[in-house]
C-alpha cells in the first residue's frame, strides 16, 4: 500500500524566484536565519520562522522516509493565496505555482501528486485556471482558503468555481486563511491554536448551510486540521436546523446529507481526538495529513493511525487507500 500524506505545502526557491520576477509588487523576500529556517515576507504577511523544509526537497524526502510516508499531495503555502491582491496578479502567481507543482509531480511521480491554487477573488479567472490546472496540468484538485476577502465560501459569486470543480470531480483541501476575530487572539498564539480551527469551522458551515455541498456532489471537500470544531459540534448544527428557520434559507435538504460528504485530515495532535473523529464520520472520509513543513504540523501520523483500535482495513483507508481510490478514478476518467 502507498502511504499518502494529503496535507503538505511546498515553496521552492524556483517558485520564489519566479514570483519575485513576475510580481515585484509583492515584495517577496526569503531572509535566512540559520541553516534550518528563514523569514518569509510577502505582501503584508511575515512568517518567522519559515522552515527550510518548504524548499529543500532532499530534506523533504528524508523526512518522508523517516515518517513512513511514500507520497506527498503537495500544494502552495497559504501565504500565497493572495486573495486580497489584484486579481490579475493573483492569476499570474497562481499559474506560476501550479506550473511548478505540476513540474514537481512530473519529476517525482512516485513521490508527489499536486493541488492547484486559484485567484478566488475573480471567479472567472479562477474557473479558467482550474480548468487548465486539472485538464492540462494533471493536478487532482484545489487548495483553497477558508474565506475570500472576508466573504464566506457560500458567496453566490463563487458558484461558477464550484460548478466546474464538481464537473471535474475535484478534491478540495479547505485551509484556514485570514482568520476571523484576529483582534481578540493577539496573545498566546491563539491565532493558530483557536483561530485556524475556527476558520475551518466557519468555512464548513458555510459550505453546508449555503447548499454548496448539496448542489455539487462531485466535489470532495476535505477540511484541514481534523475539521476544526465541526465533528464535535455537528449535532448542534443539526439541532439548529431542526428548530430555527435561518439554517434553511439556502439549504434544501437535511444538513446531515451534506455533513456526510465532508472529509477530514488527521491533524488533531491527539489519539483520543482522532479516535473520536474516526468513530464519528468513518474511516472512508479521513485522510492522513501532516501540514508539512510547519511547526504546528503533526509528523507521527502513520504511527498514530496504527495505534488506533480500529480494523486493519480502516487503517489502510486512512493511510492511503482513500486517496489511492481517488487517483484510480482520475486515471479512469471518472
Amino acid at each position: 500500500m502507498t502511504i499518502i500524506d494529503i496535507h503538505t505545502h511546498v515553496f521552492t526557491e524556483a517558485m520564489i524566484a519566479s514570483m519575485q520576477k513576475e510580481a515585484p509588487s509583492l515584495r517577496l523576500q526569503l531572509k535566512p536565519i540559520d541553516q534550518d529556517s528563514a523569514v518569509l515576507e510577502i505582501a503584508d504577511i511575515v512568517q518567522n520562522p519559515f522552515p527550510r523544509k518548504a524548499w529543500d526537497l532532499e530534506q523533504r524526502f528524508a523526512d518522508m522516509d523517516a515518517a513512513g510516508v511514500d507520497m506527498h499531495l503537495i500544494c502552495n503555502v497559504p501565504h500565497t493565496f493572495l486573495y486580497e491582491e489584484d486579481a490579475s496578479l493573483a492569476a499570474a502567481t497562481s499559474a506560476i505555482l501550479n506550473d511548478s507543482v505540476a513540474a514537481l509531480v512530473r519529476q517525482h511521480p512516485k513521490r508527489f501528486r499536486g493541488l492547484a491554487t486559484l485567484p478566488m477573488q475573480s471567479p472567472d479567472l479562477a474557473v479558467r485556471e482550474l480548468r487548465r490546472a486539472m485538464a492540462e496540468l494533471g493536478l487532482i484538485g484545489v487548495h483553497i482558503g477558508s474565506n475570500v476577502e472576508g466573504r464566506n465560501l457560500d458567496d453566490p459569486a463563487l458558484e461558477p468555481v464550484w460548478q466546474l470543480a464538481g464537473e471535474l470531480g475535484a478534491f478540495i483541501l479547505v485551509h484556514p486563511h485570514k482568520i476571523a476575530a484576529r483582534e481578540r487572539m493577539k496573545s498566546y498564539y491563539l491565532t493558530n491554536l483557536i483561530g485556524n480551527p475556527l476558520e475551518t469551522t466557519l468555512a464548513a458551515a458555510s459550505l453546508v448551510f449555503g447548499g454548496v455541498v448539496e448542489r455539487h456532489p462531485g466535489i470532495r471537500f476535505c477540511l484541514a486540521h481534523g475539521g476544526g470544531f465541526v465533528p464535535y459540534q455537528a449535532g448542534r448544527f443539526l439541532h439548529g436546523w431542526s428548530v430555527r428557520p435561518e439554517p434553511k434559507v439556502r439549504l434544501k435538504g437535511d444538513p446531515q446529507a451534506s455533513l456526510a460528504k465532508l472529509c477530514y485530515d488527521t491533524i488533531l495532535h491527539s489519539d483520543a481526538a482522532l479516535a473520536f473523529l474516526v468513530g464519528s464520520v468513518g474511516a472512508s472520509r479521513i485522510y492522513l495529513g501532516s501540514d508539512y513543513p510547519f511547526d504546528m504540523g503533526y509528523y507521527d501520523g502513520v504511527h498514530q493511525i496504527r495505534r488506533l483500535t480500529i480494523p486493519e482495513s480502516e487503517r489502510g483507508l486512512i493511510l492511503g487507500g482513500n486517496m489511492s481510490s481517488l487517483f484510480e478514478r482520475k486515471r479512469a476518467g471518472a
